[in-house]
């Protein structure tokens, strides 16, 4: 619904974001929070994330992209769906600049697990401590310590000249 976004955009005024989600309630939840906030440096879109990287953003002009408990589609048959495939990370190196940071967070730590392997396996990144921004934490990560699930942060950083 935006709480996390909504708390990441206030904390960085001189960064502008853009929040991707296919959820329409969750869209319409976050447009009225930016308004009543009078945020400035938060646009939406209401697609599918890989659409939109593909077709809206160019090439090297992201500083960071965060990933806070992407769909685990946690079904063994069901993981050809998760976001964080081969694929994906390419297509993210390719959008990012170099020294852009990707900071993932799930509560499925086989999940985690795959998040680390793909990131790792592709040599446009390296693995950090650090992430672009501090992370608050969302409703599926409450309710995911709720059920007594661990969560993982993982970060990466484009390195610098990295052909994608």
């Amino acid at each position: 619904m935006g709480e996390t976004t909504i708390e990441i955009a206030k904390a960085h005024p001189e960064a502008d974001f853009i929040a991707i989600e296919v959820h329409g309630p969750g869209v319409g939840s976050l447009l009225n929070r930016i308004e009543s906030e009078g945020l400035k440096n938060l646009r939406v879109v209401r697609h599918d994330a890989v659409e939109v990287l593909e077709r809206m953003v160019g090439d090297g002009t992201l500083a960071a992209l965060n990933l806070f408990f992407p769909d685990p589609w946690p079904k063994k048959r069901h993981h050809k769906r998760r976001l964080v495939q081969p694929a994906f990370v390419s297509l993210v190196a390719r959008k990012l600049q170099g020294g852009g940071i990707v900071h993932a967070a799930t509560d499925w730590p086989e999940y985690a697990d795959q998040i680390d392997a793909v990131f790792s396996a592709n040599a446009s990144f390296v693995k950090s401590e650090g992430g672009f921004t501090s992370r608050p934490a969302t409703k599926f990560e409450k309710r995911g310590r709720r059920l007594g699930n661990p969560v993982r942060d993982l970060v990466f950083v484009r390195r610098q000249g990295a052909s994608p």
